[in-house]
């Protein structure tokens, strides 16, 4: 240690405006205070680096959301066509026109006829055998319909005894029906609208008379209703080769939560806890989980192995653009790094779309992984902390860096997770969080069943109907399964 800080002293002689033998003849107290003052200096000034950091943070060097982003930050520069041609259709271009709709579909049709020349003012007669059609599309008033149920209670003439009817199979026991229950909980689970919106949706557009507090018993008797197919999309999500974690921010009453996302390809499932520790990724993924997992570099993925694990090469690019922001050596290695993501990016693209073939992208690709590792390890020893310190952390799972190379069918970055958990994020911001643990049962499962429909091309309505109708019957709800797609889609 004594020597350490011997190193370290004439490191800090070696910058001073003075000779070492000027230094001699200092007197004891001044040299230590001199000394101070430098070890103050520096102190400060490695502060003042993080705080200049902190200050320029936003969605290019780090994972914060462009929402955040102050007025300061310029915006990502928009692709300009290669060719410089305007925006917009172009000279020839056939364009999209509304198809008109079958004439069997046609509500009513309406024959406009012409009375006299447009020309000459005279009388006109006859029928155009091709005459041109316009179609006006319109919703006509609705009103919500209400069944009265009578249920009487009959005396028997033999014993006395009262007994009343029960309700006929399916009418559920509430004052609403599926279908409206159904449209409640995708005004709010879906379109993220609020309690006092969702009332008044339904009087304003369906005359149908509810109170706020009925808003919130329709989601829970929804939340119920779906809960076995969500289980079973969480147990197929455990079973898949693929699958894309994230996590984010949530709000559970006046606690800090966590919104969690896993998405494979056919089914994604969503979890709300109060935890972002790595038991809630084994919550999602089962601990036997033999697949391969896309995430960013958060420590509650680290109990995978790293060959079973592919890192998103999005939050990469941040981090390497954070390199370069801070200058120096940081900055040839930040750009360095960058220069070989873009061309590996390049290449992939190609893979994608057939210009390059997968066996001729892994062999360009082993001078690039050569040349990462290489460079990350420069950062590892780097003066610059931070800079350090993420290349430390990446090379610790640098395997991991690579696993879309070996494997094919794995993407290099961790979109899929951040296009699913998107929604929610929006509606966390609207609506701050949820209630309480019912009302996150009910938002990860409405979330749930609401992008596993998109990704399947089902009609979440029609889905939740059948799932109410079901719950109302006593019978099981349609599975979110692919392979189980209800009839008629």
């Amino acid at each position: 240690m004594a020597e350490a800080n011997e190193a370290a002293q004439e490191t800090e002689l070696e910058q001073m405006p003075f000779s070492v033998e000027e230094w001699a003849q200092t007197p004891q107290a001044v040299q230590e205070f001199v000394l101070t003052l430098v070890a103050r200096v520096q102190a400060l000034e490695a502060e003042v680096v993080d705080l200049r950091e902190q200050v320029n943070r936003n969605s290019h060097n780090s994972s914060q959301p462009p929402s955040s982003d102050g007025p300061q930050v310029p915006s990502k520069p928009r692709r300009q066509a290669k060719s410089g041609r305007k925006r917009g259709g172009q000279k020839g271009h056939p364009g999209n026109r509304r198809e008109l709709v079958p004439v069997e579909q046609v509500k009513e049709t309406h024959d406009v006829r012409p009375d006299t020349c447009r020309h000459c003012g005279h009388e006109l007669e006859g029928v155009d055998p091709e005459p041109y059609r316009h179609q006006v599309t319109e919703i006509p008033p609705v009103v919500a319909e209400v069944a009265e149920y009578c249920v009487h209670t009959l005396t028997c003439s033999e014993c006395g005894t009262e007994t009343r009817a029960n309700l006929p199979d399916g009418v559920p026991q509430g004052a609403f029906g599926p279908r409206l229950q159904a449209m409640v909980s995708l005004l709010s689970g879906q379109y993220h609208l609020s309690k006092r919106d969702i009332k008044g949706i339904m009087a304003d557009f369906f005359q149908a008379d509810m109170s706020l507090g009925a808003v919130p018993a329709l989601e829970r008797r929804t939340s119920k209703a779906i809960s076995q197919p969500v289980d079973e999309a969480q147990a197929y999500v455990r079973s898949q080769p693929v699958a894309h974690l994230d996590e984010t921010g949530w709000r559970q009453a006046d606690q800090k939560a966590w919104l969690w996302v896993a998405a494979t390809k056919l089914v994604t499932v969503f979890l709300i806890r109060l935890s972002r520790g790595g038991q809630v990724a084994k919550e999602m993924l089962g601990e036997t989980f033999q697949g391969i997992v896309v995430s960013d570099r958060w420590s509650a993925y680290n109990w995978l192995s790293t060959l079973l694990r592919q890192l998103c090469w999005a939050h990469l690019l941040r981090d390497f653009q954070a390199f370069v922001e801070r200058g120096g050596t940081s900055q040839s290695i930040g750009e360095a790094l960058l220069t070989q993501a873009k061309l590996m990016f390049r290449w992939w693209h190609q893979v994608q779309d057939g210009t390059m073939s997968r066996t001729m992208f892994q062999e360009n690709m082993q001078s690039v992984q050569h040349k990462v590792g290489e460079l990350l390890r420069q950062g590892a020893d780097c003066d610059y902390q931070r800079t350090a310190g993420t290349c430390r952390d990446i090379l610790k799972r640098e395997d991991a860096l690579w696993t879309f190379v070996r494997v094919e069918g794995i993407e290099p970055t961790n979109n899929l997770a951040e296009r699913q958990v998107r929604p929610a994020v929006l509606w966390r911001n609207r609506s701050f969080g949820t209630q309480s643990q019912a009302g996150s049962r009910f938002a990860e499962r409405i979330m749930t069943l609401v992008a596993t429909c998109k990704q399947q091309h089902r009609t979440a309505l029609d889905y939740l109907t059948q799932a109410c109708d079901a719950a109302n019957r006593g019978q099981q709800a349609p599975s979110l399964l692919p392979g189980n797609l209800m009839i008629g889609e």
